[in-house]
């Protein structure tokens, strides 16, 4: 059973009116992540993916992340739309979240943007900020959706959310 849409106030998004399949947006968001004690990226140029129920997920061009922060890792995964996805384990002086960046390095017709992004689950890192602010990441393993102020739910990814 999905919970009640909240209907967005001044300035918000709700995650229910973005569409599906999903709709890529370019930003002008400083976005910057930490990571290790340190900052390993920092843009003005990310691509958000705007999808029904999802927080956005920002991708994060890989020439604006640090040298060394981001190891191709083992495995992948197909997304419906974006095609099929390679995996970073993330590192930050010491400190190494595994399979916590991904990217889509052949995506589908439509999605070519993110070919040279990556894409971070916030709740592995440090903290993230958008425009000053710190991010909550989206609830569950699944997802990498970055929640703030702006944007309001219910968001998929908690218990009892995946058949939404």
């Amino acid at each position: 059973m999905r919970l009640q849409r909240i209907a967005p106030g001044p300035g918000q998004e709700s995650v229910w009116d973005y569409p599906r399949p999903p709709r890529l947006e370019t930003s002008t968001e400083r976005v910057v992540i930490e990571f290790g004690g340190v900052v390993i990226a920092d843009t003005t140029n990310a691509v958000r993916v705007l999808e029904t129920s999802h927080p956005p997920v920002y991708y994060v061009p890989i020439a604006d992340f640090e040298a060394g922060a981001l190891v191709p890792a083992e495995g992948s995964s197909l997304c419906e739309y974006k095609g099929m996805a390679a995996y970073y384990d993330v590192v930050g002086r010491r400190h190494r979240a595994p399979r916590a960046g991904w990217t889509y390095p052949d995506p589908t017709p439509g999605f070519e943007p993110l070919r040279t992004r990556v894409a971070i689950y916030p709740g592995a890192m440090d903290k993230c900020l958008i425009d000053g602010e710190v991010v909550q990441a989206q609830e569950g393993d699944f997802y990498g959706g970055w929640i703030t102020k702006r944007i309001v739910g219910p968001f998929k990814g908690a218990p009892g959310t995946w058949g939404w």
